[in-house]
């Protein structure tokens, strides 16, 4: 039997689900563009604005405030994804920013020949600063490819682009487009023991599963904070080793530990303390419905906080595949949509519940701004997954129609966005 979700008390937790635009509610289904945030993000943040407004290493009160909300943000986030230590999480402006970052400190390590695979399913934040480093350093790019009539890549995929002077592998966990879920796990170990780095986007994964970097395998995963419920922030996870040994570009005087090297430049506080609020609202979530199972796909016994924080992700995921199954099966009852990728309700375990679609005849930008205008807020474009649109012969510029079911979206909410497409699309193109 399906767990009862607590959908009131969730939505309850989040003040922008209130907000109406004259009387009329807004239905936020834009959430792999970013998330709405809990009531404690906002106060987390406030109170930091107030109570710990100062730099770092101060012998004051305030700048030892400030000292414990970047300690405490570090921490909250290796519990949020099993890392082995708050030293391992390095936090940026976003996930391209950090990305870029990162792949020009492991760029000093490569030489004209070497390997690089970048896949056409990933996002451009984690194919253009590779792209752009193997333009500089003269190395030769391996592009993995997926199946667009399948929406998933071969189990031989990475097999058929790996080679002896593979010096790297940039994988995505799930699909900011299509929404796959990709084998990413079994990828990593492929790569590793070929002895190249593994660097995965986690950013469409995190707000929707328990994100384990443990399990995982790879040598660096990032993820986007503001897209699972918190601020405007990037999350890294790195190897210990690898975070002390890379080298770093920073200013002289920043710190030459890991994270503190990686993090060159007055904190952004108050996003941090926002990441402190998102643990907390998991927290909660994690204790409002049945006790925590056991641990279930992790490495190996999980922290107590972070089974919490797991539970309250597996609840979410549970949730979130009833939503995705009526989405796709009201969709595969209008005419003229075509979804693209994994587009059977039975393949949910596979996906995150992000639907891209194309209606026929009509710019993908005109669905959006008619949805716009009934209040209902979804994405059209490419979203810069311009791979993928290449893959499915789209236009670049038009790109596609894309939902964004998170954990705080409704089933009526669902049917809305159904009731206006069957209304303008269910007989063919309007």
């Amino acid at each position: 039997m399906a767990e009862m979700f607590p959908i009131t008390d969730v939505r309850a937790r989040f003040p922008a689900l209130a907000l109406t635009d004259d009387g009329r509610p807004r239905v936020y289904l834009d959430g792999p563009g970013g998330t709405q945030v809990p009531d404690c993000v906002i106060d987390r943040m406030t109170r930091c604005l107030i109570d710990a407004n100062a730099n770092h290493a101060g012998a004051f009160r305030t700048s030892v405030a400030a000292d414990a909300v970047v300690a405490e943000a570090h921490a909250a986030m290796a519990d949020l994804v099993n890392a082995g230590s708050p030293d391992d999480i390095v936090v940026g402006a976003n996930m391209t920013t950090l990305t870029y970052a990162f792949s020009r400190s492991i760029g000093v390590g490569l030489s004209p020949g070497d390997e690089i695979v970048v896949t056409n399913m990933d996002h451009e934040g984690n194919i253009s600063p590779w792209l752009q480093l193997a333009n500089e350093r003269g190395l030769t790019v391996r592009w993995m490819r997926f199946d667009p009539a399948r929406g998933r890549f071969a189990d031989d995929a990475l097999t058929r682009v790996l080679s002896p002077r593979t010096r790297l592998v940039a994988l995505g966990l799930a699909s900011n487009l299509i929404g796959t879920v990709n084998q990413t796990a079994r990828f990593a170990v492929e790569a590793r023991t070929a002895g190249a780095l593994v660097y995965v986007d986690a950013v469409q994964y995190a707000p929707h599963r328990p994100l384990d970097v443990a399990a995982l395998g790879a040598d660096f995963v990032v993820w986007s904070a503001y897209k699972v419920f918190g601020p405007h922030l990037g999350v890294l996870w790195g190897r210990s080793g690898l975070l002390a040994d890379l080298p770093a570009f920073r200013v002289r005087t920043a710190p030459t530990l890991a994270p503190g090297r990686w993090e060159t430049g007055t904190a952004n506080l108050e996003g941090e303390a926002g990441l402190i609020g998102v643990v907390d609202y998991l927290g909660w979530l994690a204790d409002a419905g049945d006790p925590a199972p056991a641990d279930h796909g992790s490495a190996g016994p999980l922290r107590p906080r972070t089974r919490r924080l797991h539970q309250a992700m597996h609840r979410i995921a549970a949730y979130e595949d009833r939503l995705t199954a009526r989405l796709l099966e009201g969709l595969a009852w209008i005419p003229a949509i075509t979804v693209l990728g994994l587009a059977d309700p039975a393949a949910r375990a596979d996906r995150v519940p992000t639907v891209a679609f194309t209606v026929d005849g009509v710019p993908s930008a005109e669905v959006a701004r008619r949805l716009a205008l009934e209040n209902i807020f979804v994405w059209s474009g490419h979203n810069y997954a311009l791979e993928v649109v290449r893959a499915y012969g789209i236009d670049e510029q038009d790109g596609v129609v894309r939902i964004g079911l998170v954990h705080y979206t409704t089933a009526a909410e669902v049917d809305a966005v159904l009731d206006r497409l069957a209304t303008w699309y269910g007989t063919g193109a309007a």
